[in-house]
């Protein structure tokens, strides 16, 4: 099977890695505006030829869209328009606005909307991993608005690539990716700008932060280019979880103001509770 894979970045070039590792694609074509990218990709045998957005649609048998979503919602319903039968994927972390621009196209039968729940802090096509998906969800929205031999082809790719599937319609996979997801690097952008803005010493920073530290920061070394489309379309949804998250700061805040450490420590015994979920 032809691949054609639009954005060979982390998850582009993952994902080629992995289709090619299991047998899935025979062939992997790459869509790349970033020239260095391309060369990259290439180098990397991360793909066997970068080609045009139409020679790479008309060559492929399944086109996987890795694009940051903002560039993700303009281009697929372009891209159905020209598919005929083949199969479109995209792989972007928020659904609502792509499914919404899909169902503008005649053949939005063909296009399936997911989201591999995996990510690193790194970017671009020297930063794929093998085996990035084995154990982790996809999330797979909307598919009654798919036909079901393109749905049967999704799962059986992302069930090769080792993951577990959900279903979800898009509007509650972005309420729920806000809070699991893009909450934590909103987080990790403001607390990596905190430290920056009150701790000059660059040394103190290096020589003192902790493995607690660097967890929790290490997002704020992801990619603006990806992140901020993402904050724009899944707007509501994040204001909504960040004015939550902002509450709980203000209870520890007050908690410190007014020496009340025993509430203090019943805000940290409730958040203990997450143990629960996630070991």
């Amino acid at each position: 099977m032809t691949v054609a894979i639009i954005g060979i970045g982390l998850i582009g070039g993952s994902m080629a890695l992995a289709l090619k590792a299991k047998g899935f694609a025979s062939k992997i074509i790459g869509v790349e505006d970033n020239e260095e990218h391309g060369k990259t990709a290439l180098h990397l045998h991360l793909v066997d030829e970068i080609a045009r957005l139409d020679d790479a649609i008309k060559g492929a048998d399944i086109i996987i869209v890795a694009v940051p979503v903002s560039a993700a919602e303009k281009m697929i319903a372009g891209i159905l328009d020209k598919v005929k039968r083949r199969v479109v994927i995209d792989v972007g972390s928020t659904k609502s606005a792509i499914c919404i621009e899909a169902a503008k196209s005649k053949n939005r039968g063909r296009f399936v909307a997911t989201h591999p729940m995996w990510g690193t802090e790194f970017s671009g096509p020297q930063a794929a991993v093998t085996d990035a998906f084995i154990d982790k969800a996809v999330v797979i929205c909307n598919r009654e608005e798919s036909d079901s031999d393109a749905v049967l082809l999704a799962e059986n790719l992302y069930r090769l690539l080792g993951m577990h599937l959900l279903y979800m319609e898009a509007t509650a996979h972005d309420l729920h990716a806000a809070y699991v997801s893009h909450i934590a690097h909103i987080t990790s952008f403001a607390l990596a700008n905190t430290v920056l803005e009150k701790e000059r010493e660059e040394y103190a920073i290096f020589e003192m932060a902790s493995a607690g530290f660097e967890s929790t920061v290490r997002l704020a070394k992801s990619n603006p280019a990806m992140w901020v489309p993402i904050f724009m379309q899944n707007k509501e949804n994040v204001l909504d979880v960040l004015n939550e998250h902002i509450s709980q700061l203000r209870k520890f805040k007050a908690c410190l103001e007014k020496e009340n450490y025993e509430y203090l420590e019943e805000l940290m015994v409730n958040a203990n509770k997450i143990k629960r979920i996630i070991k």
